[in-house]
């Protein structure tokens, strides 16, 4: 188990991390951050995300594209803050429809190093 955001990028080194969208870094480092916070154990998060891939895996429809890596991690994350009572469905829903509706202008920043957590 990794037990800091160091221990987590040697064994995911930064030459094979890479992330399509910027949500995709953001969700990665807020999971980290949670996690080196005390608000979970990462086993918690990682159990979450293989029950994820293996649902994606199950349920993959010919006409719905399977759920990126990304996606699968989102929604672990979503859950587990749900389930230790840190954040509902509702209130996720609503920001995502706020953020849906209002969506951040895209970043030019290309970085292929490590994510960090100011």
């Amino acid at each position: 188990m990794p037990a800091s955001l160091q221990d987590l990028m040697e064994e995911f080194p930064t030459d094979q991390a890479n992330f399509a969208e910027p949500w995709e870094a953001r969700v990665f480092a807020l999971t980290v951050s949670l996690a080196e916070s005390g608000r979970f154990v990462w086993n918690e998060f990682r159990d979450r995300l293989i029950a994820e891939i293996t649902i994606a895996n199950a349920t993959e429809q010919a006409n719905d594209p399977k759920p990126t890596y990304y996606e699968c991690w989102l929604a672990a994350l979503e859950k587990l803050l749900a389930a230790k009572g840190m954040t509902d469905e509702a209130a996720v829903s609503e920001r995502a429809e706020l953020i849906a509706a209002n969506p951040p202008a895209r970043t030019k920043a290309v970085s292929l190093g490590p994510v960090k957590i100011a």
